[in-house]
C-alpha cells in the first residue's frame, strides 16, 4: 500500500447564517503546513462544534479520499473544491472506503489510529455547499470517508505515509457499513 496524506486540515467552530438562524459549525477546514500534533481527541488547533455527533474518542479524526474530489467537481459543475472542503482532517490518497474495514489500524505519520465508522452527513454539509440536496447526493454517492480513533499520540503532516498495521478482514468495510445504514436509515 502506498497510501499517504495529501493534506492536513483544521478548523474552529464558527457561526454561520442559515435560514435566518445562527448555526455553529466546524465544517470549514483549511489546509495547514508542517507537523500537527495528534492526540486522543483529534488534531491540535482543530475542534468540533457539536460533540453529540462529531468528535470524541471514536471520531477524533475524519479522513476523506482525495480521489473523490474529481467525482465531486464533475458532479457539481467543476466547482472549486480545496482540500478540507468536506470537513475532513486528513485528505488521503490510495485508501478508499471499499478496502478499509472497521477496526483496521494504521500508522499515520508518527501516530497510530483505528478506523471506527463511516461519516454519515448532517445538514451542515448542505450549509457548506450552499445546497441542502448535497446531503442526499453524498449519501447516494457512497463516498463517505471514515472516522478514526487515536490509539497512539504523535504528529502528522502533508506527505506522510499511511501504513497498514493490522487489517480486520472479518469486519465489514466502510462501504458496506455506509450502504447498509443508507438502506435502513
Amino acid at each position: 500500500m502506498t497510501a499517504r496524506i495529501v493534506s492536513v486540515n483544521v478548523g474552529q467552530p464558527q457561526i454561520v447564517q442559515w435560514n435566518g438562524n445562527e448555526i455553529i459549525t466546524s465544517i470549514f477546514k483549511t489546509p495547514t503546513r508542517g507537523q500537527v500534533r495528534v492526540h486522543k481527541l483529534g488534531l491540535e488547533n482543530d475542534a468540533q462544534a457539536d460533540l453529540t455527533v462529531h468528535g470524541g474518542p471514536r471520531k477524533a479524526i475524519y479522513a476523506y479520499p482525495s480521489e473523490h474530489y474529481e467525482f465531486w467537481k464533475s458532479e457539481l459543475g467543476d466547482r472549486q473544491l480545496s482540500w478540507g472542503y468536506f470537513g475532513e482532517n486528513l485528505t488521503t490518497q490510495d485508501i478508499l472506503e471499499n478496502t478499509v474495514h472497521v477496526g483496521d489500524r494504521f500508522r499515520v505519520g508518527t501516530a497510530e489510529v483505528m478506523v471506527t465508522q463511516p461519516r454519515f452527513p448532517c445538514y451542515k454539509l448542505g450549509i457548506r455547499f450552499c445546497d441542502m440536496n448535497m446531503v442526499r447526493k453524498f449519501q447516494i454517492s457512497g463516498r463517505s470517508g471514515f472516522y478514526m480513533a487515536v490509539k497512539k499520540d504523535g504528529t502528522v503532516e502533508e506527505g506522510d505515509m499511511i501504513e497498514l498495521l493490522h487489517q480486520e478482514t472479518g469486519n465489514p468495510t466502510i462501504t458496506q457499513v455506509f450502504m447498509s445504514q443508507n438502506e435502513t436509515g
